[in-house]
């Protein structure tokens, strides 16, 4: 039988020239026997976040990595220039509804962006939402915000320290007054879709109170439609719960208001659609079910534009007349392609726009109703874009940004193919200085990786480097080209930063992702070491240079790299990790990453989850690097339960450098969306990481 290894008690690490004191840590013998294999639990009661000694050990904790921190050489510095990147005016997600515009703004030393409006194209630009004047201390936030076919109204959620659970409200567009009977609860994870007649809401409503288990609650997930001015009590069911806690369940009307459809996520891999005819008395109709592929539908004219990857890994397009909905009554207009994966469909203009991955870079094309190429659109460069429009408006709009290029709206018309720059922001960045490129790196299989490399021009690649090595791999998320602006006071102070494509992602299709995901995910872990291999085998940097750093399921990246591959990265700053793989599933929403990970309990797919779960590969007395875990209070995606276990671990059991954890309050998953916590998060980790890098290798005993 295999067997976590025996426990220790550590109160203590080097950093710099005084030692760090951890707050003392119980210890608890518990253990189970799993599958043949006696697994150790020791800081299991670091799950119950409810209890008085939990919340002190935390606050002891966060303390502890504050003071920290607030004392490093390169911490005041880089908050200083990070102002400076973020006190600028920035906008985003333009979209025209009737003769209204809509957009997000963030003033200069604004904490929060903004959602405003203009009547027409040269109208006054009028303030419709601003969550900077909702609470004094920054924690009520405004996650989304759903315009009405006619913008008129609004729809928007807001939630409490930006989590995941969500309000959803009605505003008045003209009067700038919120509805105060259309406010309703329980609208987690819940894209709002308006029916035609914009005077109602189709939405998903989840229970925010229930006698099942939170990892179950994601199966109460119904879809419910709302009429304005009614009370949320009577909303009508539209599709019922699914009862299963590993889907997500959600629904949309076409704008013609004749077809309603309902998708059912199977995890990331594959989903279902049904649809039902308005304007008829029948029930739900099965679209595409039971293929274990993926569906985008878009309509117009009655007619359905279904964006799939069955039978073509990289994405191809059928149109379907709904009244005709059998599968061998399907067209193939646009066939799949093999140097691109499909990523995105729009009817706008009476035209498709699709959005297409390029060795994870975007490429944008326009094609008649029939599939036909019209245009292919110029980007300003190398980057990632997306599009929004009209059916019947021939200007589109598209948001495009690189990592030296900051975000630029442009006007897209999809009669001729030619943009022109509509606002970009104004970010005290000297572009020039710095190159974009992208390598290709062999993985431990021999599997070819891209990877992007970002660098001052004329860097000398002798190893010296500062190396920033950013990833994630999972769940079919594609990594692309963005605008960061905390990457520039690493790269203002010579550093690289690398971002490679790992499998688990969807640069390259459902393959690419199936590659990386369930038993296949060790190859996740390998593809980022080879990266860091590729780095050092150039020039570019040396193991005592590197910076890993992954949130999410790239905190479990990071973790992972922590526990097999310590001697290749002298800092790991892990965020809002998941590291416990035999209890994952327990937390209110990690049923549904059972798809993309496995069931730890099943027999066949606990072995390989127990081979990589980070918490449970932490070994006594050895070497890691210094780690900096960086937590949320209200993080109700990942249970923050991971974070906490994992620095216990390696707080007692590692003789490399520091292990922090810091905890940032007011704060979801995707954390505090205030301006002033992004300066500080950024600062506090590249200013960690700096001086790790800088002073010579220690050990704690």
């Amino acid at each position: 039988m295999r067997s976590t290894p025996p426990l220790r008690v550590s109160s203590a690490s080097s950093s710099g020239s005084s030692a760090i004191r951890y707050p003392a840590t119980r210890v608890e013998g518990a253990r189970e026997l799993l599958f043949g294999n006696v697994v150790e639990d020791p800081y299991r009661w670091l799950e119950d976040a409810t209890s008085p000694e939990v919340v002190r050990w935390i606050s002891q904790q966060d303390e502890l990595t504050r003071t920290t921190l607030s004392v490093l050489p390169e911490r005041a510095s880089i908050a200083a220039r990070m102002r400076e990147l973020l006190s600028v005016e920035r906008v985003e997600g333009l979209q025209k509804r009737g003769n209204r515009y809509f957009w997000w703004k963030q003033e200069p030393k604004q904490e929060k962006r903004a959602f405003w409006w203009k009547d027409g194209r040269n109208g006054t630009e009028r303030l419709l939402l601003d969550p900077n004047a909702w609470s004094a201390d920054g924690s009520l936030a405004l996650v989304d915000v759903f315009v009405s076919w006619d913008g008129r109204y609004v729809a928007y959620n807001t939630s409490k320290n930006n989590s995941d659970e969500t309000t959803l409200r009605i505003v008045d567009v003209s009067s700038g007054k919120s509805s105060e009977v259309d406010t309703v609860e329980g609208t987690q994870y819940a894209p709002i879709s308006w029916n035609a007649k914009s005077d109602g809401v189709y939405y998903r409503f989840t229970p925010t109170t229930s006698t099942v288990p939170p990892s179950e609650r994601m199966g109460l997930g119904e879809v419910r439609f709302h009429k304005l001015g009614d009370s949320p009590k009577n909303d009508r069911v539209v599709h019922p719960r699914t009862g299963d806690s590993r889907a997500f369940l959600s629904g949309s009307a076409t704008q013609n208001g004749h077809w309603l459809l309902a998708e059912i996520w199977h995890g990331w891999s594959f989903n279902e659609v049904y649809y039902q005819d308005l304007r008829k008395a029948r029930g739900w109709l099965p679209l595409a079910v039971g293929t274990n592929a993926q569906y985008e539908v878009a309509e117009y004219r009655d007619r359905f534009y279904v964006k799939t990857n069955e039978g073509a890994p990289r994405g191809r397009v059928f149109a379907v007349d709904p009244t005709r909905p059998a599968r061998a009554a399907w067209k193939e207009i646009v066939p799949e392609r093999a140097d691109a994966t499909l990523e995105s469909l729009a009817v706008i203009g009476e035209k498709m726009v699709l959005g297409y991955l390029k060795d994870a870079t975007s490429h944008v094309e326009i094609h008649d109703a029939e599939g036909k190429l019209v245009h292919e659109v110029r980007l300003p460069g190398l980057g990632y874009a997306t599009v929004s429009g009209h059916s019947e408006d021939a200007t589109a709009y598209v948001q495009f940004a690189s990592f030296t290029h900051p975000p630029e709206i442009f006007e897209l018309s999809v009669v001729t193919g030619e943009m022109q720059s509509w606002y970009r922001s104004k970010v005290p960045v000297d572009s020039e200085r710095f190159v974009v490129r992208q390598v290709w790196y062999s993985s431990k299989d021999g599997t070819r990786v891209p990877m992007f490399l970002v660098h001052a021009k004329g860097l000398n690649q002798d190893g010296n480097a500062p190396a920033y090595l950013y990833g994630y791999g999972g769940f079919q998320k594609s990594v692309t080209p963005l605008f960061e602006a905390s990457v520039f006071p690493w790269l203002e102070r010579g550093g690289v930063f690398a971002v490679p494509s790992l499998r688990g992602g969807g640069e390259f299709g459902e393959p690419w992702h199936r590659a990386g995901m369930l038993h296949n995910k060790q190859n996740v872990f390998d593809d980022f070491y080879a990266a860091a291999e590729y780095l050092v085998r150039e020039g570019y940097t040396r193991p005592e240079k590197i910076m890993a750093h992954g949130g999410s399921n790239g905190g479990l990246l990071v973790g992972a790299g922590i526990t097999q591959r310590p001697d290749l990265f002298r800092v790991a700053v892990c965020e809002v990790p998941i590291l416990d793989m035999l209890r994952f599933d327990l937390s209110a929403v990690g049923q549904t990453a059972v798809d993309e990970y496995g069931s730890p309990k099943k027999a066949d797919d606990f072995p390989a989850l127990f081979a990589y779960s980070p918490y449970h590969h932490v070994v006594m007395g050895k070497k890691y690097p210094a780690v900096l875990v960086l937590s949320a209070d209200s993080d109700d995606r990942v249970d923050p339960m991971h974070a906490r276990k994992f620095v216990a671990m390696l707080q007692a059991r590692s003789t490399g450098g520091p292990v922090l954890l810091r905890v940032e309050r007011n704060s979801g998953h995707l954390g505090a969306d205030l301006m002033r916590a992004a300066i500080e998060r950024t600062a506090e980790m590249e200013a960690f990481a700096l001086s790790e890098m800088v002073r010579p290798a220690q050990s704690t005993r």
